[in-house]
């Protein structure tokens, strides 16, 4: 459809009515301007019939006054007035009238001038009737000009207001209406609904706003879009960095409010992987470049590999390797999530594990001071004893020393001997160090310093995983296992000593220390020299129990069984 220009329909419209108005105007002026002398051709007309009355008296006379009334008549019959009555537009039976007068009037004018009063007197009556005709037929075709004004401003008036009311019409459907499509379409994008129709219409100007305005709405629809598409990616970006610092914040609490072992790393790592669904994870401990233990997540005990490759996140912290976060992915998870997790668990680790390491290092301090304690009291008291314990019995056999005396001496001497005997390997127990936070080296570093002083050959099977005991317990199950290795050395006259340390269950612990020496009567025979009730007490304090048996070798087995993680049973008052 071919389209107009609005400005020229609007230009068209009032041009129109200008047009209408002006030749309407232009019209009245005309007519009226033709009217201006229809009055005084009536008057003119009418005075005619007066004078022709007036005449009749001076039919007779032939005085000089008839000749001027005849002149005065002449010149109104050929006045400007009624001479107007023969121009080309008058109607012909007006003028067909005027010349009817003036011919007549020549005959009346004759009658006057031959003084023929009485023939004039009988022509008079047609010549009035005559004049009458004209008079009338002026009057006529003066109304008649008036009747076509009037009937022309009438009908333009109409042609006025019809154009009027159709112009109201037609821009009322295709202007105002489109304007309000328009308006009502501005009003929708302003609320954020871009999903508008814009009108059609005719008119260039319109469709050229209307175009306008679609095409601004359809850019901020696809701005929109965008804008809410990057809001929505960034709320989903945020979000899930607000639950993974989350995962991080809750599992640091969590780590660092409970003591980290097995049954903790499994809930932080099992806390990751609810978070990263659709992906394997296990934490591979390594010490000393050797796997010690794997916990995999959701308590799963079998990893089941797929055909994707998995990644290995470090557990690093400074120098230390504690192991890797192994990961075997089906679906996408958070490569930043899982190091930063793995940061987290490392120096966690490494936090807990120096505390435990300070834990001992201050119950080992205080065992030293003890030790320097028992030495210089204890230790010097016993020296003394024994010194006179010895001066006595060379007193007595310069005497009289009777064998009763003999006896309950030398019992007096070994027993001594004995205590003696008893505190030093009890200052060599509580001088014990450990270095590090590792039951494992501690314990090796224990059978180095026994493997120097005898022949014996001890070996260690160590499946402890890391982070299973407290640092408590690492000393007691030091010194009883070193305890039960010296009594196995120096009193079973072992030659082969096997050290085991297992974990048998979430439950339990086993240690042991077998050997092939004389066997468990001899052991119980001795029990208060070998100390087997101190060991009892060092059980209890772990929360455990110690047996004695014998072995397939010949020799004795000493096994400690207690749970792990278990508080340190205080020593009772007094």
């Amino acid at each position: 459809m071919k389209k107009g220009r609005l400005t020229s329909a609007i230009w068209g419209f009032m041009l129109t009515l200008i047009l209408l108005s002006s030749g309407l105007a232009i019209f009245a002026i005309v007519n009226l301007s033709y009217s201006l002398g229809d009055a005084r051709a009536i008057n003119a007309s009418g005075s005619l019939r007066m004078q022709s009355y007036r005449l009749m008296f001076y039919a007779n006379s032939g005085s000089e006054e008839a000749i001027s009334k005849i002149t005065e008549f002449e010149n109104t019959l050929h006045s400007q007035a009624l001479e107007r009555s023969l121009v080309w537009y008058t109607p012909q039976e007006l003028k067909d009238k005027y010349l009817s007068v003036i011919d007549k009037w020549q005959v009346m004018r004759y009658y006057i001038e031959h003084e023929e009063s009485r023939l004039y007197a009988a022509a008079l009556k047609d010549f009035v009737d005559t004049i009458d005709l004209f008079v009338l037929e002026t009057e006529q075709y003066a109304a008649l000009k008036l009747k076509i004004l009037a009937l022309s401003q009438i009908v333009g008036l109409g042609i006025m207001l019809l154009i009027a009311f159709f112009t109201v019409r037609i821009a009322k459907r295709k202007v105002v209406k489109p304007l309000q499509q328009l308006m009502q379409a501005a009003d929708t994008i302003s609320q954020g609904d871009f999903n508008v129709e814009m009108p059609k219409t005719e008119y260039l100007e319109l469709s050229a706003l209307s175009s306008a305005l679609d095409s601004t709405v359809k850019k901020l629809a696809s701005v929109y879009q965008g804008l809410e598409e990057q809001v929505q990616e960034k709320t989903v970006a945020l979000t899930r960095a607000n639950d993974e610092l989350t995962l991080l914040y809750d599992s640091l609490v969590m780590l660092h409010s409970s003591k980290l072992n097995k049954k903790t790393l499994s809930e932080a790592l099992d806390a990751l992987q609810r978070h990263e669904n659709g992906v394997q994870l296990r934490l591979v401990i390594v010490e000393d470049n050797e796997v010690v233990d794997i916990i995999t997540a959701d308590n799963q005990d079998e990893w089941h590999h797929s055909n994707e490759v998995s990644v290995q996140f470090p557990l690093k912290f400074e120098e230390n390797n504690l192991g890797y976060i192994e990961v075997s992915n089906n679906a996408p998870f958070s490569n930043q999530l899982i190091n930063n997790f793995a940061i987290m668990l490392a120096r966690s680790m490494v936090i807990y594990s120096a505390g435990e390491q300070r834990q001992q290092l201050a119950v080992m301090e205080e065992r030293g001071v003890i030790a320097r304690e028992l030495h210089d009291s204890l230790g010097q008291l016993l020296s003394f004893l024994k010194i006179q314990v010895n001066l006595l019995s060379k007193e007595l056999d310069k005497t009289c020393k009777s064998p009763r005396a003999a006896e309950q001496l030398q019992e007096i001497n070994e027993g001594v001997t004995t205590a003696y005997v008893q505190l030093r390997e009890l200052l060599s127990t509580f001088r014990l160090t450990i270095k590090d936070p590792n039951l494992g080296h501690a314990i090796e570093g224990m059978i180095e310093q026994l493997r120097g002083q005898s022949d014996a050959s001890i070996t260690l099977d160590y499946k402890l995983p890391p982070q299973l005991l407290g640092a408590h317990q690492h000393i007691h199950i030091l010194q009883l296992t070193r305890e039960a290795t010296l009594n196995a050395i120096k009193h079973a006259n072992a030659k082969h000593i096997h050290i085991s340390c297992q974990k048998v269950s979430n439950e339990k612990v086993v240690i042991s220390i077998s050997d092939d020496g004389i066997g468990i009567d001899a052991l119980q025979e001795r029990d208060q020299h070998f100390g087997l009730g101190i060991m009892h007490e060092r059980a209890s304090r772990l929360s455990g129990v110690v047996d004695f048996g014998s072995n397939s070798k010949g020799g004795a087995t000493v096994t400690l069984t207690f749970p792990p993680e278990q508080d340190p049973v205080q020593p009772p008052n007094g």
